[in-house]
């Protein structure tokens, strides 16, 4: 009996499990900024940023690529272009987000220069078989450049979609970035901005890839890459039309995103950031009880001093969370730089050990 407990340990799959689910590799040396959507049949949909050519810049060709998983991440295949690339430069950002209705919502953005970056909208009725044609989302102003984060937007329990962004008219000319948040009642027919622009004033690079949750309270929080070396966070009370001034959070962060999401089955925020303050390494997890306020239970998802981590993606899969981020080459290393993007999956457990 104790012979065939051991064989059946051994047999099980690892609780923990972590690999370069997209390689880069010559002719492809970036792949990164990834959203992972669960479709109702269990299968998962992994859409990521792929780059073409000899380097790996914002500005390099790129498109969205796709794969899918029949067991929960541990393997993936069928791998298809989801969005060609439409820019002058590219595409970049999948933003994937199952609405209330059932479809999907998708957003990318369409890059055609420095000063000329603009949210793309897209719907899918049949769960992700067939998309509508992009539809440039109403920015102001425009033309301007005007990004995003993946896996960014989300929907209030009120049913409004939030989809948080961060502009300058010409990022060649005022690098320095500011940010709102744009709103739709409508599953992402109509869209308008909200009246609050925020900047961190302290900030040299001033506010950049905003992300939201809602709290129990009903209020929204906002978070805020920016350069002070910590978090930023200001808050809404009207569903995202206006804003509080933003304040710092207790995380030390250099200028890097972070990523906050809401534990379904214990109710509690987690958030992963980079716990430096000027470098992107390690990758670091922590849980908030009293809605971000404090964080405790912090732990490294990832510590290779060989790498940096960056541009995480969240996703809940029964009891288990699934993280996508880049593992990239150490600052300063010489030789021709590459980033492929990593999955990593641990049981929610896992996180409060």
């Amino acid at each position: 009996m104790l012979a065939m407990l051991l064989l059946a340990a051994l047999a099980a799959p690892p609780a923990v499990f972590e690999y370069l689910v997209a390689p880069a590799g010559p002719g492809n040396p970036r792949n990164s900024e990834a959203d992972l959507l669960e479709l109702r049949d269990g299968r998962l949909l992994l859409a990521w940023i792929e780059f073409q050519g000899p380097r790996g810049s914002d500005w390099a060709p790129g498109r969205i690529s796709a794969m899918i998983s029949r067991d929960n991440g541990r393997t993936w295949r069928d791998k298809f272009t989801l969005q060609e690339n439409i820019g002058a430069m590219n595409v970049m950002e999948p933003d994937l987000l199952r609405l209330r209705s059932g479809r999907i919502l998708f957003i990318f953005a369409r890059k055609n220069s420095e000063a000329d970056c603009r949210p793309m909208v897209r719907i899918s009725s049949d769960d992700g078989n067939s998309f509508s044609p992009p539809r440039p989302m109403p920015i102001d102003p425009y033309p301007s450049y005007t990004g995003f984060n993946h896996d960014r937007a989300v929907q209030l329990r009120s049913g409004r979609i939030l989809m948080p962004l961060f502009f300058t008219r010409d990022y060649r000319v005022d690098p320095r970035i500011l940010s709102r948040v744009y709103y739709s009642d409508d599953e992402g027919a109509t869209w308008k901005p909200s009246r609050t622009v925020v900047d961190v004033k302290e900030s040299k690079v001033g506010a950049q890839e905003p992300g939201v949750v809602e709290l129990n309270d009903g209020r929204v929080m906002m978070w805020i890459r920016n350069s002070t070396g910590r978090v930023h966070k200001c808050y809404s009370s009207d569903r995202g039309e206006t804003w509080t001034a933003p304040e710092p959070m207790d995380l030390v962060s250099p200028v890097s995103p972070q990523s906050i999401k809401r534990i379904p089955s214990t109710g509690h925020l987690l958030v992963v950031w980079n716990n430096s303050p000027d470098r992107r390494f390690p990758l670091t997890a922590a849980i908030s009880k009293d809605e971000g306020r404090t964080w405790e239970h912090v732990r490294n998802l990832d510590e290779d001093p060989a790498h940096t981590y960056a541009y995480t993606s969240i996703t809940f899969v029964k009891d288990r969370v699934v993280f996508t981020y880049y593992a990239g080459p150490p600052a300063g290393r010489d030789q021709t730089p590459e980033w492929s993007l990593k999955l990593k999956s641990v049981p929610v457990g896992w996180l409060y050990e």
